[in-house]
């Protein structure tokens, strides 16, 4: 490949893009009003019981719980709101431990629980909720809240031996908009590519101009590769806007690291390479941007942009783990919040892997010649 003539396209693409407003309004202005948008409404606020990860500390003396963390759990499994699920002490950090693993809630019984209820002495629970799993919240909330209110009026009329403190999940300082830079940013990395490359797509193959590039020097492989250039720098450009934005006006506690570019590349090398498919085998520039939004927009709602898989239904979160967007995201919440470098490198090969099968698919299926 001429290095020259991709540098050449892609300051003409540069130029063209720059020179719409729509493009650039999509790029660069909506993600802002998703955040903005987002942040303001939802900044501190399914269907079956929510699993509620409990690390048991309240142990006898023989090394196992004790009768009354045992009944306190039972009690909590009957209200269906929440089915309990132990988790061993040797994980560590429950709080870190549910960010890793994508669980939105958990609880902490401490050692000296039954001992601290016999005595009438105040003792808390420690309960973890995810702010954007709203539903997961309010359901353990509920159901931790209303069993101990029940114990303590059943052991001393109402006074408030037993209680609860309540942080977010990954850190005590995480708030909704440190869950929601990730995934807008992976919203961005999606629709910038996929729209645009849909449409070039088709409409250049309509309007010939697949044609007349074909008799330039430049060939198909560096046009290609000079799109991937161009929505590579865009994402960057637009990552960094939203972190921005994120940090200055919210007070964002996402954490920078290395472990983000390699996303912030491979991300657009996927969907670029999927919106070259999906124009290629569309007729008509209608029925590309048909392909376009069907591909799109599920994975807007249901790759974790918005919303934690975790909130979905069993089958729904199989359906999001098909979709290539939910491991840009993860990665990218693995990185910048919890930390979880050996589940972010996981996540980077399955996204190197789809977009490997794409770009060969967009290279077969591209033709500069229309039928």
């Amino acid at each position: 490949m001429n290095g020259a003539r991709i540098l050449a396209d892609l300051k003409v693409t540069a130029r063209g893009y720059l020179r719409n407003p729509i493009a650039l309004f999509f790029s660069l202005v909506f993600p802002l009003i998703l955040i903005l948008l987002f942040g303001l409404i939802f900044a501190g606020s399914g269907s079956g019981p929510v699993t509620l990860y409990v690390q048991n500390f309240d142990h006898a003396a023989n090394g196992t719980a004790t009768p009354f963390s045992q009944a306190f759990l039972s009690d909590l499994n009957r209200t269906n709101l929440v089915s309990v699920d132990l988790v061993s002490p040797s994980v560590g950090n429950l709080s870190t431990w549910l960010g890793q693993n994508n669980n939105p809630v958990g609880l902490v019984i401490p050692a000296g629980f039954q001992a601290s209820f016999l005595a009438h002495r105040p003792v808390n629970v420690t309960l973890f909720t995810n702010p954007q799993a709203a539903s997961a919240a309010g359901s353990a909330y509920g159901a931790v809240a209303g069993v101990l209110n029940y114990l303590n009026l059943a052991a001393a009329n109402g006074t408030a031996i037993l209680g609860t403190t309540q942080y977010n999940v990954g850190s005590t300082i995480f708030t909704y908009i440190d869950y929601l830079v990730p995934g807008l940013i992976g919203f961005s990395i999606l629709t910038s590519p996929m729209f645009s490359m849909v449409d070039v797509t088709s409409t250049y193959r309509k309007d010939g101009i697949f044609r007349q590039l074909s008799l330039t020097p430049l060939t198909r492989d560096e046009w290609l590769a000079s799109r991937v250039l161009w929505y590579t720098m865009l994402t960057f450009l637009s990552a960094a806007i939203m972190l921005g934005f994120g940090v200055v006006v919210f007070g964002a506690h996402v954490i920078l690291n290395v472990w983000l570019l390699p996303f912030l590349f491979a991300g657009p090398l996927l969907f670029v390479s999927l919106g070259m498919v999906a124009g290629s085998i569309a007729r008509t520039p209608e029925s590309a941007a048909v392909i376009g939004n069907v591909i799109t927009f599920p994975m807007m709602f249901l790759a974790g942009t918005f919303f934690p898989v975790s909130d979905f239904g069993p089958g729904l979160q199989v359906v999001a783990k098909l979709l290539p967007l939910y491991y840009v995201i993860d990665g990218m919440n693995q990185a910048m919040l919890f930390q979880n470098f050996g589940r972010a490198f996981g996540d980077l090969l399955v996204v190197l892997g789809f977009a490997a099968v794409l770009f060969a698919a967009a290279v077969y299926l591209f033709r500069w010649k229309g039928e």
